[in-house]
């Protein structure tokens, strides 16, 4: 049955950057980790962490939008409910050179919910449509939303349904659902991503009920396998931690659809350095960019050391690229640690 999925998905799934994505995750997915997943999936679509509209308007935008251009295809996540400075943050976004813009209506967190953006706001679904309608008229790129299954009481598959056919009302193409309601009180924003149950058979329902749209699974898809599945059924699917404990895992989804992927775990290592380099020649430090890598050889012969050898060190005043080599163990150990 392994075989044949993976035969199937060579053949058919398509080669849309949405067909696999990595989600924005705070404080995980910044310009250094999207570098770094890029040259595990080249063809990905990756996300920046949510970026509200007040920050791009009056911030340090060099230091919030700034990305390198290798990581293209990237999108820029805003987070707001005021369709007009939606707008013109989009603009600066676009402005930017971002692939698309997305507009976040999951996050649950009591500090997004004071700024009445993030999950919050499915309670607001003709809010939603009008803050999307603004987005899209100001911008040539798409603009796209990412939402829960529902949020507190407001869970059923009706609502759903409804709220979905509200927003879409603003002419976007893409909805990419999480597939777990949002509770707004009572559960920390890591309990959010655990403790609601998982329903994907809700978002599998929505693309049937939408085929003319694209359609986006997130939520709990933690194997190939999961992964593959998921796709018979919806046009992507979106990693979270997954690929941020595991970043691996976005190397052999690639490979399972048919798309570049990194050779070897030694390869991405060998590139990190050149970045690294470049990056504490920026002024920067090594930590930077070695925290989103302490899971690559999650698994494999060596992974303890790995772990251990960059944790205790990359943090260190003068720490330098090659730490990432050393990590990896002697050579004769590294082509072990490094086998895909």
């Amino acid at each position: 049955m392994e075989t044949e999925m993976k035969r199937v998905s060579i053949d058919v799934f398509p080669t849309r950057p949405e067909t696999l994505s990595v989600a924005p995750m705070m404080d995980w997915t910044d310009r250094h980790c999207r570098y770094f997943h890029r040259l595990l999936a080249p063809r990905a679509l990756l996300y920046t962490e949510m970026v509200t509209t007040g920050a791009v308007i009056h911030g340090d935008r060099e230091r919030l939008l700034g990305f390198d251009p290798a990581e293209h295809p990237v999108a820029l996540q805003l987070g707001g409910s005021d369709p007009e400075e939606l707008a013109q943050a989009a603009r600066i976004g676009a402005g930017f050179g971002y692939d698309e813009i997305n507009l976040n209506v999951g996050c649950p967190s009591d500090r997004v919910q004071k700024g009445r953006f993030g999950a919050c706001l499915m309670k607001e679904p003709g809010l939603v449509r009008d803050c999307l309608a603004a987005m899209r008229d100001s911008v040539e790129v798409p603009v796209t939303v990412k939402t829960r299954i529902g949020v507190d009481e407001l869970d059923s598959e009706a609502f759903l349904r409804e709220f979905v056919d509200t927003v879409v009302e603003s002419g976007i193409d893409t909805v990419i659902v999480h597939a777990r309601k949002a509770w707004l009180s009572g559960l920390s924003p890591k309990e959010n991503r655990e403790i609601p149950p998982l329903f994907h058979d809700r978002v599998h329902a929505l693309k049937a009920r939408h085929p003319e749209r694209t359609i986006v699974v997130n939520g709990g898809i933690t194997d190939i396998d999961a992964a593959l599945g998921h796709l018979e059924h919806v046009d992507g699917v979106m990693l979270g931690r997954a690929a941020y404990q595991n970043p691996w895992i976005l190397a052999e989804l690639s490979r399972e659809l048919g798309w570049p992927a990194a050779e070897s775990r030694e390869a991405v290592v060998e590139a990190m350095v050149d970045y690294a380099r470049r990056h504490i020649d920026a002024g920067g430090r090594l930590n930077h960019v070695a925290r989103h890598m302490l899971g690559l050889f999650h698994g494999q012969p060596g992974a303890r050391h790995w772990r251990r050898h960059l944790s205790q060190n990359m943090h260190l005043d003068g720490a330098e690229p090659e730490l990432l080599l050393e990590a990896m163990g002697p050579p004769a150990d590294r082509g072990r640690a490094a086998a895909v």
